[in-house]
């Protein structure tokens, strides 16, 4: 047999099978046993997390992923001594985004990781332009402060509404991001928010030029104007690769919020209802290709590793009785960040 022949037969074969699971979601059916393989690897660095397959990129990147918001609120002690744990641990995924302390974000990765690990990571900047204008002077600017001449993903950053995604595609940045890509700055380019899945169906309905989606995917999601019910099933039907973030609701599984610490008003889930290693289980049991974790300190970011070296799987009964444990507290009380 062709061996090419046979690659696309493969591919056109996983590619069917994950049909066949967001098929049975949007039926009532909820969730699929289903996982996308896992595969270890090595590189000069080390032993790497096991790896999966970013939508139809082709790529495979490692299940955890490193972000980049809490990289930019260290000192730069910290900062390299996060990255340097997160590369010893097996991780090869940086998430970053322009406006992340204006910028502070990319540079500190620009100082203590590009330099040394450019060519064994996948790395990847967001952008919160409004306008053509802006967007090619964030791209730029993040290459500068990056210190690369190319980036592996580029996203359109927090949409918000269907207005909002409309209006950046009427004002040309995703006009720009297909430009970058064509160009070689950029490898792939997505798109992110957190809002409402309204604003996520509206980019997959205006547009195919996208590689990758990043949203909320939790145990709480599926209660509450879900992402994992409405958006999922159309990635796969498009074979988009799947960030997962917000996969502790962004504090609010522990009852507070991120920014001030403050109460949600809300009992904690955790670990009053699940345990971290249920709810990030639970995540990784869904087809997403890596799970962004905004890690504080080096113990947390020690903690997601070690889970996901532990991961084995989980079955749809074992999901259902998570989501069940959590959805008389899930809506804005634990997803505050949700419209």
């Amino acid at each position: 047999m062709n061996p090419k022949s046979s690659d696309r037969d493969l591919t056109r074969r996983r590619f069917l099978r994950r049909l066949a699971l967001f098929a049975s979601l949007a039926s009532g059916s909820r969730y699929g046993a289903y996982l996308w393989a896992d595969e270890p690897s090595s590189d000069p660095f080390g032993q790497t997390l096991p790896r999966r397959l970013l939508g139809r990129t082709g790529e495979k990147v490692t299940m955890l992923g490193l972000g980049g918001f809490h990289i930019g609120s260290l000192s730069d002690r910290d900062a390299q001594a996060m990255i340097e744990a997160a590369i010893d641990g097996g991780i090869r995924f940086f998430d970053t985004a322009q406006q992340y302390q204006n910028g502070g974000s990319e540079a500190k990765y620009g100082r203590f990781l590009t330099p040394k690990y450019r060519d064994h990571i996948f790395l990847m900047t967001k952008t919160l332009a409004r306008d053509s204008r802006a967007a090619q002077r964030d791209l730029e600017e993040s290459l500068r402060r990056l210190r690369t001449d190319y980036l592996d993903l580029w996203q359109m950053h927090s949409v918000v509404s269907p207005g909002d995604v409309e209006e950046r595609q009427r004002n040309g940045v995703m006009e720009v991001m297909e430009e970058a890509k064509s160009s070689g700055k950029v490898r792939y380019i997505g798109f992110t928010g957190h809002r409402t899945p309204n604003a996520h169906r509206r980019v997959l309905e205006v547009t195919d030029q996208f590689d990758t989606c990043q949203m909320p995917i939790n145990a709480a999601d599926p209660s509450y104007q879900s992402f994992v019910k409405n958006i999922l099933p159309m990635l796969a039907a498009k074979n988009l690769g799947v960030l997962a973030m917000k996969t502790l609701a962004d504090q609010g599984f522990f009852g507070t919020h991120r920014w001030d610490s403050r109460s949600t008003g809300v009992s904690a889930l955790i670990p009053n209802r699940i345990s971290v290693q249920e709810a990030i289980h639970f995540v990784w049991s869904l087809p997403v290709s890596v799970l962004i974790t905004g890690a504080e300190s080096l113990d947390q970011l020690s903690e997601k590793i070690g889970l996901a070296h532990s991961f084995r799987g989980m079955s749809a009964e074992e999901r259902q009785r998570i989501i069940q444990r959590v959805a008389d507290l899930a809506g804005n009380a634990v997803e505050y960040y949700k419209a």
